[in-house]
C-alpha cells in the first residue's frame, strides 16, 4: 500500500538547481508510484554557521510503494551518486541533501531514521516549500506546518518561481515550476502564505 512521501531537497555546491533537478527525476523514476509534486525553489543561508555558500532548497510530495528505511537507502544511495560524503563535519556544504520529512503521517523511532524529521520545527528552508505544496499540511504530533512557518519569522528567499503551468502536478524535473511566491502574497522576506 502506497504512502505519501516528502522530501526536502538542498543542495549548495557544484551546480544546485542542476542537481536537484537531478534528484527530482531520479525520486520520479525509482521511488514515485504516482505524481511527484515539487515546491518552488527556494534560497537560505547555510545551517551551522560554518561559511560555506547559500543552499539552494525545496520540498517534493509523492505516493511511494517503498517503505521509510528502503526509501531512506533510495536517497542516500542518490546523494552518494551526486558526490555527497558522509564522513565530514555535520553542517558541511553538500553537492545534494536529501531528507525523507515524513512518510503517511508515520511515527517512527529508528537508529537510522525519525519520523516525521525532527528539525522540521526548525527549518524555515523546509516549511515553507512544504506550505507551498499543501495548505493544510500536519504532523503525526498535530502540529501544523502553517503554525511551525508562523512561528519562524522566516528570512528564506525566492531563489526562482516562474509561472510556467497553472497546476503544480507532475510538473517534471524543473524545480522553478510552481506557484509564484509574489502571486500568492509574499513580501521579499516571505511572509506567511
Amino acid at each position: 500500500m502506497s504512502a505519501l512521501a516528502v522530501v526536502g531537497l538542498g543542495a549548495n555546491l557544484g551546480a544546485p538547481a542542476t542537481q536537484i533537478a537531478a534528484a527530482l527525476a531520479a525520486l520520479r523514476r525509482d521511488c514515485a508510484c504516482g505524481p511527484l509534486r515539487v515546491s518552488p525553489l527556494y534560497r537560505s543561508a547555510p545551517m551551522g554557521g560554518m561559511a560555506q555558500p547559500d543552499y539552494a532548497n525545496a520540498v517534493a510530495c509523492f505516493p511511494t510503494d517503498l517503505n521509510a528505511l528502503a526509501l531512506l537507502d533510495t536517497l542516500q544511495a542518490l546523494e552518494a551518486a551526486a558526490g555527497r560524503h558522509r564522513a565530514g563535519e555535520r553542517w558541511a556544504a553538500r553537492p545534494l541533501d536529501l531528507d525523507l520529512l515524513d512518510l503517511g503521517g508515520q511515527s517512527l523511532r529508528h537508529p537510522r531514521l525519525c519520523l516525521p524529521h525532527p528539525g522540521i520545527a526548525e527549518r524555515d528552508f523546509v516549511l515553507l516549500p512544504w506550505l507551498t505544496l499543501d495548505p493544510a499540511a500536519q504532523l503525526s504530533d498535530g502540529h501544523r506546518i502553517r503554525a511551525l512557518w508562523q512561528a519562524r519569522g522566516s528570512t528564506v528567499l525566492p531563489l526562482w518561481a516562474p509561472r510556467r503551468q497553472s497546476a503544480n502536478a507532475d510538473q517534471g524535473a524543473d524545480p522553478g515550476c510552481g506557484p509564484d511566491p509574489a502571486a500568492a502574497g509574499h513580501s521579499r522576506m516571505m511572509s506567511a502564505p
